[in-house]
């Protein structure tokens, strides 16, 4: 099983028993010892995994690592564990600081067994830095982080490779976290950047107010047609094989589609008038659905949004004479959400709560979508637990 199933697994593990994990120590046994065992070390081997480290500083005397996994017998990588209930976001890190400064590991976690912080020491030597150079997070798992974790698997741990990697992923974190802020909210100086450069008059306060929001809205819409591209590429890709393998299956059964086809004919029977009236009834109201190019973009875009914890495939669009319906397993008793776009003058994005109810939110344009990724993840992220 490759890292990503395992890390998936244990993942559906955590959310399932996490309400009846009530200590630090059940928490590693439950959560952290799966983890590692993940990675491809074997946490019953006290020459790979050694529980309980002695890292004495100074006259302290006592002090001990949760966990530390060892290669040619010294640390490699040290894991101090919290309750699975412990927030540490907050400060929690002291401990494996001192921990770090007495041990010959380069890299160090802080974990409570459900977020993993890696740490090491790329801006001053044996010094463990302040802020982490991979987080994750094992109930909103990213296949790129789980990626990232695989270069600390047994079968591929290289220090240097490891080192020069963690040097990056720390500074790319922290330009992504600088350039989510600025998207979220322009600073006077990211603005003043972009209106510098095509606005040639003075940028008095009133200039700059408007260009914050300028600046926004072209922040978003770029997102939305980058992601867009990216999924008509995809569609692109897609048909052509689609095509192809209709083609051949015609081309290989040709009789047995003729001889299904006079079956069918054969088993073909009038239809009573009143089915029939339903069925041109049901026809008549069909005709009155027109799928928009904004409910289309609108389902990409949900798409875009939701890959990361749902294959896109299991998003489906299915419109109506009022709205447009994005479902989960084209399941309609599982809404992910409701486009209401029929108005040429409103749209409205509709979201249901955890007890199905239908919250209508004015929208202005289809970026706006984006700001309520997290609301949709939460929605599919129940059906998932169903």
């Amino acid at each position: 099983m490759d890292l990503i199933d395992e890390l998936k697994a244990l993942s559906s593990k955590i959310s399932k028993k996490r309400e009846n994990i009530q200590t630090e120590e059940a928490t590693k046994n439950a959560f952290v010892m799966p983890f590692i065992r993940a990675l491809g070390y074997d946490v019953f081997d006290p020459t790979e995994v050694t529980p309980e480290l002695t890292a004495d500083v100074g006259t302290k005397k006592g002090e001990k690592v949760d966990y530390a996994i060892l290669k040619d017998g010294k640390p490699i990588i040290l894991f101090e564990c919290k309750w699975c209930g412990t927030d540490i976001e907050k400060e929690h890190k002291s401990q494996l600081y001192r921990y770090f400064s007495v041990t010959e590991a380069r890299f160090a976690v802080l974990t409570n067994g459900i977020n993993y912080h890696f740490y090491t020491d790329i801006e001053e030597p044996n010094k463990m830095d302040s802020k982490p150079f991979l987080e994750l997070n094992m109930l909103d798992l990213k296949e790129s982080a789980a990626e990232d974790l695989k270069r600390f698997s047994q079968s591929f741990f290289d220090l240097e490779e490891n080192l020069t990697a963690a040097t990056e992923l720390k500074y790319t974190r922290e330009i992504k976290q600088l350039l989510a802020a600025q998207f979220a909210k322009p600073s006077e100086e990211f603005v003043k950047f972009f209106a510098s450069q095509v606005y040639s008059g003075k940028l008095v306060s009133s200039v700059k107010q408007q260009f914050t929001e300028l600046v926004k809205k072209a922040l978003q819409q770029f997102m939305s047609d980058r992601i867009n591209e990216r999924l008509k590429s995809a569609l692109a890709a897609e048909e052509p094989a689609q095509t192809n393998n209709t083609q051949t299956a015609m081309v290989a059964e040709p009789t047995l589609f003729k001889e299904k086809k006079k079956k069918a004919e054969k088993l073909k029977e009038p239809v009573p008038a009143k089915e029939a009236a339903i069925e041109e009834k049901k026809k008549d109201g069909e005709s009155r659905i027109v799928t928009t190019e904004a409910e289309i973009e609108g389902h990409n875009i949900i798409k875009a949004l939701l890959k990361e914890i749902i294959d896109p495939e299991r998003i489906v669009m299915r419109d109506t004479v009022n709205y447009c319906g994005i479902l989960f397993d084209d399941n309609n008793r599982k809404p992910i959400c409701r486009l209401h776009f029929n108005s040429s003058k409103k749209k409205r994005l509709g979201l249901f709560d955890e007890n199905r109810v239908e919250e209508k939110i004015l929208i202005e344009n289809l970026d706006e979508i984006s700001q309520y990724a997290e609301k949709l993840k939460e929605t599919v992220k129940r059906y998932l637990q169903d």
